[in-house]
């Protein structure tokens, strides 16, 4: 009687419970192999983001944005251009310029002298790239990156468009790229932060970053950029003042977190909660930092890849070598910024500079995720806010020459994470001011980014002010010729 008294309640026999529980069993098989570390304890937080998991199968797990802040040229280093050196000090023809406005450093002028690259040009690789010789180790790895040629962005000053190339919008208190990744994906790692940022100086003329570009905007605070020291000690009061021990520590958080549960009770301010998760994960990376950080462990032949300036705190090389380490252990997001491309004047000698700085590390990176077996899930991109113009800045001396602002038309390259390999996407014009074939807007950029991370740009979205913001704004389409 009570059998038939559960089967005629539930509606079910034994026959539909044990294949209702086979199929839940096969779930959780899918599960696990969809997302291998979800039933594993390893230290996976799959929790922490709002949203959840990608929307899709992603080709990128993470991403190693190299930010060479300040513009570096595209004549200089991948946008190829004979015509320019054929016409050396010829003015630009206005029907190329086309009314473009300009900045205040050359509104002034009368006259715009072609200026051709100081540097030679040679094809690397199977797709034949031409590549400068500016850069010779990223030439070796040619086959492994794909370089875009026709980005562009609406800005034509420094702060704005590198805001719009972090945060998709030239004004301030916008998410910026990490601070989404982390929102839309959460963390890896739950002793890590999910988006790290580091910086940089070369011995170019330097552009500053500030920490709008690293912003969580309206976003949660615990999604903000986490900056690390260029010092000997990347996280500053890593460690316990004297006379603390960890238990001591774990007493003081516990008041603390029973402290302000009482002031989130009474107000119900989020931002209360996020500083409890931000002071609980300051504690955890007092374990996880240490180590991670300490990069004179690294084997002889990775040094020597990195060139011995990766044991020199603060350094691109350093930082290059720390971006590997921590996305190998699931930071999903690191940025890094360098200094000091903004050439305006005797561009040879800077960008030479800039060059050493970053070709061997930048080429080093990528050489090391590969061989590691991350490349195919880390993506990383390569390149600066906007281009450089095709013409002198003020007076024309081919051996010392600067180049203004130019945001038509500019280079960058990306490598791993499911962009395809090997290839040149876009064209420009023959004076390569202008986009002539495939163009890639920063919200194209940044909508394809996310579909490679698993994520549909139009859908990553926060309600903020009554309306529903996303990174890529109102538009933005992926591009399908950069994807593998």
């Amino acid at each position: 009687m009570e059998n038939e008294f559960f089967k005629n309640r539930l509606n079910i026999t034994r026959r539909h419970f044990l294949g209702k529980a086979a199929a839940g069993i096969g779930g959780l098989a899918l599960g696990s192999l969809l997302i291998p570390k979800i039933w594993k304890g390893d230290g996976t937080d799959v929790s922490s983001s709002p949203l959840g998991l990608a929307q899709y199968a992603p080709k990128a797990k993470r991403i190693i944005y190299l930010c060479q802040n300040g513009a570096p040229s595209q004549y200089e280093t991948f946008d190829y251009k004979p015509l320019l050196t054929k016409m050396m000090g010829q003015d630009l023809p206005e029907s190329i310029r086309g009314g473009q406005r300009l900045t205040g450093m050359t509104a002034s002028q009368t006259k715009f002298p072609l200026m051709g690259s100081y540097y030679n040009f040679r094809q690397h690789g199977q797709s034949g790239a031409y590549i400068s010789d500016l850069l010779p180790n990223i030439a070796k790895i040619a086959d492994d990156i794909c370089i875009v040629r026709t980005m562009n962005t609406d800005a034509i000053n420094h702060d704005p468009a590198l805001t719009f190339l972090q945060t998709g919008a030239q004004v301030g208190n916008r998410p910026s790229m990490g601070a989404w990744m982390s929102y839309g994906l959460g963390s890896e790692n739950k002793n890590l932060p999910a988006f790290c940022v580091l910086l940089s100086r070369g011995r170019g003329n330097g552009q500053g970053v500030y920490s709008k570009l690293w912003t969580n905007g309206f976003l949660d605070s615990t999604h903000q950029g986490v900056v690390f020291s260029s010092s000997e000690d990347p996280i500053l009061y890593l460690n316990d003042a004297e006379g603390i021990d960890k238990q001591d520590r774990r007493r003081m958080l516990d008041h603390l977190a029973e402290l302000n549960q009482l002031g989130f009770d009474e107000s119900g301010d989020p931002e209360i909660q996020a500083k409890v998760q931000q002071y609980e994960m300051a504690y955890r990376m007092q374990t996880a930092v240490p180590e991670l950080t300490d990069l004179s462990k690294e084997p002889d032949h990775i040094i020597k890849m990195y060139g011995p300036d990766c044991l020199v705190p603060g350094t691109y090389a350093a930082n290059a070598l720390l971006a590997r380490k921590l996305s190998e252990s699931g930071v999903r997001f690191v940025q890094l910024y360098h200094q000091g491309w903004d050439s305006h004047g005797n561009l040879p000698n800077e960008m030479g500079m800039q060059a050493q700085d970053v070709d061997r590390a930048s080429a080093a990176l990528i050489t090391d995720l590969k061989q590691r077996g991350l490349l195919d899930e880390t993506l990383v991109i390569w390149g600066g806010e906007f281009g450089r113009t095709n013409y002198c800045q003020g007076n024309f001396t081919p051996d010392n020459y600067g180049r203004d602002h130019h945001p038509r038309a500019y280079s960058i390259f990306m490598a791993g994470g499911g962009t395809k390999p090997g290839t040149v996407y876009g064209e420009t014009d023959e004076f390569g001011y202008n986009v002539a074939k495939d163009p890639v807007n920063i919200h194209d950029f940044h909508a394809t980014v996310l579909h490679l991370m698993g994520i549909n740009h139009e859908q990553l979205t926060y309600k903020h002010l009554g309306r529903r913001y996303r990174l890529t704004d109102v538009s933005g389409n992926v591009i399908p010729g950069l994807l593998a």
